[in-house]
């Protein structure tokens, strides 16, 4: 599955972190294989796009909408998601998500975004909800991670 990454536009009134306002805009499409479906993602039975894979779908547009805005050594991590898949998607759907920042607060950001297959207007509206991300310094959460992940014994 190839996935591709358009900015499509920034502006915005809510302003966080050197550059990151509210506005931030990213979308990414790709289509539906073997190994985005919910068998094979462990979430079903089904043939059809998996939960799992359209959170991750708007995970990546959201990140897409802010990694350019952010200073060198900064990331995002994911820290909340609200979702709704409202729709199937069977193999060789085209979906496109995307996400738009609508929130910051600090280094917490919050993203919408709707995911669309083929159709016209809402039928073609596959899913919805909310991204939350935090900014923080990549070096320094991955040291966190890491001694907080070792055997203290």
């Amino acid at each position: 599955m190839s996935t591709d990454h358009r900015r499509r536009s920034h502006h915005g009134e809510q302003h966080g972190q050197d550059g990151i306002a509210v506005g931030l805009r990213a979308a990414v499409t790709a289509e539906v294989t073997d190994a985005d479906t919910a068998i094979a993602l462990g979430s079903g039975d089904v043939p059809v796009l998996g939960t799992p894979r359209l959170l991750a779908l708007a995970e990546a547009a959201s990140v897409a909408a802010v990694t350019p805005q952010l200073a060198a050594g900064q990331t995002t991590v994911g820290t909340a998601v609200s979702l709704e898949h409202s729709r199937p998607s069977p193999l060789g759907t085209q979906v496109e998500v995307q996400a738009e920042l609508t929130a910051v607060d600090g280094r917490r950001l919050t993203f919408m975004f709707i995911a669309y297959g083929p159709g016209e207007g809402d039928d073609s509206v596959i899913g919805a909800g909310t991204v939350v991300r935090a900014v923080v310094d990549r070096d320094k959460f991955v040291s966190r991670a890491h001694a907080t992940g070792q055997d203290p014994g």
